[in-house]
Formats: structure tokens, C-alpha cells, sequence
């Protein structure tokens, strides 16, 4: 199970779910998890004000976040803009093992409105327990966008 830094944020679409998910982690999987915000359900914040100061802090201490939209798709065009951030959706248990061990995902983005509580909880678990397998291709496919990043 992956032991670093984990950080949670969300909109107000995902708020409720990030609620819960914070308990999961603390209670559940005996894990701290740093909630990013919102403190508050607020009907009109914008996910980009909670999902960069997110994805920057996991980028810069290399560590591991979650955040949650609607529909897991804005959080995770925003996550991405971050360089040194490779964050995906966990659509399913597979999808969430899938981009751990095939690509060392730092970001879990989570559809609020799509996954029921348990499936989420399932899918976070799932993630939290996969390490990177480092193999040759992988590896490589990582460092070739990395590179990528430096260069623009």
C-alpha cells in the first residue's frame, strides 16, 4: 500500500463523496489524508481553484492526490496541466490498478456522479494497494513524457 503524502480535493459535485472517501482512508484504511478543499459545499466554486493547488504539491513532493468532479473528466484536464503530474480516471477497479502499474499515476480523478460510494471507496483501495510494476516499457514511456515536458 502506498505509505507517502495523500492529499483530497474536490468541487461542490464532488464534495459529498470526498467527505466520504476522507473517511474511508482515515478509518478504514488506517490512512492520513490531507483535505485540500472545499471546507464547505458551495454551489458556484470552479474545481480548477482546488485541483491546482492539489496537483502542485503532489508534483512538487511526489506524492499522491485524489480529486473529484461530476464526472472525473474537468479535474482531470486541469491535474494534467500540471507538469509532473500523470493523473487518471478510475472509472472501474481494473482502470485504477491499470494506470498504477502500467503508468505510475500521482492523480486519482473520481466521477462523483457516476460511481456509487462503495464502487469509489473500491476504486481507491485498488489504487492505493498497486504499485508501479517499473518494467523497461513503462519506464520508458513515463521518461519519454517527462522529457516531453522539460522540452516545452
Amino acid at each position: 500500500m502506498y505509505t507517502g503524502n495523500l492529499y483530497i480535493a474536490s468541487d461542490h459535485g464532488g464534495y459529498a463523496l470526498k467527505k466520504r472517501l476522507i473517511r474511508f482512508v482515515e478509518n478504514e484504511l488506517h490512512r492520513k489524508i490531507e483535505d485540500m478543499g472545499p471546507q464547505e459545499h458551495v454551489e458556484t466554486d470552479d474545481y480548477p481553484e482546488y485541483t491546482f493547488p492539489l496537483a502542485k504539491k503532489v508534483s512538487h513532493e511526489n506524492s499522491r492526490g485524489i480529486v473529484i468532479c461530476r464526472n472525473g473528466i474537468g479535474v482531470c484536464i486541469a491535474a494534467n496541466k500540471v507538469p509532473g503530474i500523470r493523473a487518471g480516471i478510475g472509472y472501474n477497479i481494473a482502470s485504477a490498478e491499470s494506470m498504477m502499474n502500467d503508468d505510475n499515476t500521482n492523480i486519482l480523478c473520481l466521477a462523483a456522479d457516476h460511481l456509487s460510494e462503495d464502487f469509489a471507496m473500491a476504486i481507491v483501495k485498488r489504487w492505493l494497494e498497486t504499485p508501479f510494476s517499473d518494467t523497461t516499457r513503462h519506464a520508458r514511456r513515463i521518461a519519454q513524457i517527462t522529457e516531453f515536458e522539460h522540452s516545452t
